[in-house]
């Protein structure tokens, strides 16, 4: 569909709602439908009007030349005006494709995030601690809350793995793109020779989904209790509460221990679990539709290497964009991790524009 066709889309279905909105003839749960969707068509709406408003002021100069009869004036005041509306229309015209890109429509949705140890040993439990105390610092300056569901710690400060939940505005928009293997080079404190170690972990960010969203049958779980324990194993609870949920149609195992009650762990497990069914489900058709986008930034493969931290030289490089920042240890305070996010976010849209344009040229 082409650019014009889009804009009289837009604001066609624009004058519906408002049309349907004004009548009063509506029931209340399709009054805040529709006023939802005219919340999020307004800022679409108003570029559109925009873009036509320019197209038209473009023609009417053009027109003006045609009729000047040779009038020297008219001519240049005429040409001075199509180079400047010339000058501003393609940005417009540009802003208005962005607009129009399909939504992910788990953008507004909160987040799971799960950091996992990977190669490395202790450094590498080290090192995903630090990884989820950077999203942990982030969220706190994007004023988010973030509720650590569990932790698995290995005694002297690193994590197994570690999961919270982070809700807030435009949190899954924000993280989708940190899923991945996270590299790390740096000279551990075990270290005497000083030599450059690199570990790994991993990162998955998963939408968080509600039970209206993802219906799970009773049948297809089983659930084992058992006593919580800390690290290295000693006691911390001289009842079951902690719980086991394995979805046996997928294989997909969570546990869940950190709260005194078996129902708290449940309910926690659960959540858990219904995201990564969602994920999975998501990840299988982003994989179908990215077949034929080599490079697409939210491929979602966390088997992939995303970005290597490297302490020595002080620099982060996200390896899908190519891009080197030598912030790291503001990164790592979650200070300029911004950067990176907006960075992945703007590449994902031109090649969404990409895309799009060749879709509308075939």
């Amino acid at each position: 569909m082409s650019l014009a066709d889009n804009l009289e889309k837009v604001l066609a279905r624009r004058a519906s709602i408002e049309e349907a909105l004004s009548s009063g003839d509506i029931s209340s749960e399709m009054l805040t439908k529709l006023s939802m969707e005219l919340a999020e068509l307004r800022p679409v709406a108003d570029q559109a009007q925009k873009v036509r408003r320019l197209q038209a002021d473009l023609a009417s100069a053009r027109q003006m030349i045609a009729e000047a009869g040779g009038d020297a004036d008219i001519i240049a005041m005429a040409e001075e005006e199509i180079d400047e509306i010339s000058a501003a229309l393609p940005d417009e015209e540009n802003t208005l494709q962005l607009l129009l890109l399909p939504k992910d429509k788990d953008d507004s949705r909160n987040a799971i995030l799960e950091v996992r140890a990977g190669t490395g040993g202790d450094e590498a439990a080290l090192f995903a601690a630090d990884l989820f105390g950077m999203y942990q610092r982030y969220a706190a300056r994007q004023g988010w809350k973030f509720e650590v569901m569990e932790i698995s710690e290995i005694g002297i400060g690193g994590y197994k793995e570690a999961t919270a939940n982070i809700s807030g505005a435009e949190v899954f928009a924000r993280l989708k793109f940190e899923s991945g293997v996270h590299r790390v080079q740096r000279v551990p404190e075990t270290e005497g020779g000083g030599r450059i170690h690199t570990s790994a972990a991993t990162v998955a960010v998963l939408p968080e989904v509600e039970e209206v969203d993802i219906e799970i049958n009773e049948a297809d779980l089983r659930v084992d209790v058992f006593r919580a324990s800390g690290p290295g194993g000693q006691s911390v609870n001289t009842t079951d509460s902690a719980v086991r949920i394995t979805h046996l149609p997928t294989g997909i195992v969570v546990s869940q221990q950190d709260e005194k009650s078996q129902h708290k762990n449940r309910a926690k497990a659960m959540k858990i679990l219904r995201a990564r069914i969602y994920d999975a489900e998501r990840a299988r058709q982003d994989a179908e539709r990215a077949a034929s986008r080599k490079g697409q930034v939210g491929s979602g493969d966390r088997s992939e290497r995303i970005r290597t931290y490297n302490f020595p030289q002080g620099r982060v490089t996200d390896h899908r964009i190519n891009l080197t920042l030598y912030k790291l240890e503001r990164i790592i305070a979650g200070e300029a991790l911004d950067e990176l996010v907006d960075a992945l976010n703007t590449e994902d849209r031109a090649a969404k524009l990409a895309q799009a344009a060749d879709d509308n040229a075939s």
